[in-house]
């Protein structure tokens, strides 16, 4: 990638295509003091009160400096390297390479906590695996009641849920989930009832004295690219027709509708929300229902394989924290009577952890 100039005006080239740089893009971009506040970065002008005419008059360019002049008499000198990284998907986490895994996954992406470890580069490079596996499990986390609430809030902000800023995850008389139950859990998202869906969860493991109760995960990407390419009237369906998600308590009710599988712009996997016990599917053409029944029986049979589930036991310390919006999660039956099974949770969104990330690129110059 380069900067060109040619007859006062200003060329971005990346792989032998050649682009003008509109002059009001620049305009928009003088960060002199007077124009830009320098501890919010946020501008001190009002861009849609600049005139519409905005011409460059005078251009300079050196090797790390764009210098432009322009009609309405302001005076700019603009690093060409921040120029260069508005035209690049670096500080984008959405280009960061997801790996796709399913049952073959050995190695689980611990890292181990310290006091101090939200301002190192160890939470960087957590994060980054965070983005690439769809999970990442903190090990020797400090077992203090609500400790999730902080570790939470020290990457973000916590999203608070009608189940409070966090929740207790133990057997219970009188639930109302499943979760609080010693039943087993088959793979599925959270909250798929809600809008937004809440997009990271994090589960910190307060006691585990039970043999059972064994955590599960499942990647949704790799599953969606196998329903994908083996069954593609499944995958069409399910990515097209909405369901309504619903969750009834004793104080609200909550429901959204939506794709089963929803796809980005792109056409790319996004987002799962599989919670077969709290879906409802509109009522269609018979064939039309047949063909959708048929492809939620296929990829729960998927979800549920050995094939794709990895399961491990989480100890006393581990905070496990998931991508909500691309993977499953569930866990084995237990026996209450064996011992407490006791964790917390919480949930965070992705604004939280890619704010967090770009701070740390930009304090370690990454």
């Amino acid at each position: 990638m380069k900067i060109e100039l040619s007859n006062n005006k200003v060329f971005f080239e990346k792989k032998g295509l050649k682009k003008e740089i509109h002059p009001f893009w620049l305009r928009e971009r003088v960060n002199e003091e007077s124009f830009v506040d320098k501890a919010t970065q946020q501008r001190l002008f009002d861009p849609t009160e600049l005139k519409k005419n905005v011409e460059i008059k005078k251009l300079n360019l050196s090797e790390k400096f764009l210098e432009i002049y322009f009609n309405d008499g302001v005076k700019t000198k603009l690093a060409i390297q921040s120029i260069l990284k508005e035209f690049s998907n670096i500080n984008d986490v959405r280009f960061i390479e997801k790996i796709q895994w399913d049952s073959s996954l050995k190695n689980l992406n611990y890292f181990d906590f310290k006091e101090n470890i939200f301002e190192e580069k160890m939470m960087y490079d957590a994060l980054i695996s965070f983005y690439k596996y769809g999970f990442i499990i903190f090990k020797n986390v400090p077992v203090q009641n609500n400790f999730i609430v902080n570790f939470a809030n020290s990457i973000g902000s916590v999203r608070r849920t009608n189940f409070g800023e966090f929740f207790n995850v133990k057997s219970k008389p009188n639930p109302n989930d499943l979760a609080y139950t010693s039943l087993a859990l088959a793979p599925h998202t959270d909250n798929p009832y809600r809008n937004p869906v809440p997009c990271i969860q994090l589960l910190h493991c307060i006691e585990n004295k039970v043999s059972g109760g064994l955590s599960t995960l499942v990647d949704g990407n790799t599953v969606t690219e196998k329903l994908k390419k083996n069954f593609s009237d499944y995958y069409k369906i399910l990515t097209e027709i909405k369901v309504r998600y619903q969750f009834i308590d004793k104080n609200i009710i909550l429901e959204d509708w939506a794709e089963m599988i929803q796809l980005d712009e792109n056409k790319r996997f996004k987002q799962v929300r599989f919670s077969p016990r709290l879906d409802f599917v509109p009522l269609m053409e018979k064939e039309k229902l047949e063909l959708y029944y048929s492809a939620r029986n296929k990829i729960s049979e998927l979800y549920n394989s050995d094939d794709y589930k990895i399961e491990f036991k989480l100890t006393p310390g581990d905070l496990l924290m998931m991508d909500n919006y691309r993977l499953l999660h569930g866990r084995t039956s237990y026996d209450a009577n064996e011992g407490e099974r006791f964790l917390q949770g919480c949930y965070i969104d992705y604004d939280s952890t890619e704010g967090k990330l770009k701070h740390l690129k930009r304090k370690f110059n990454l």
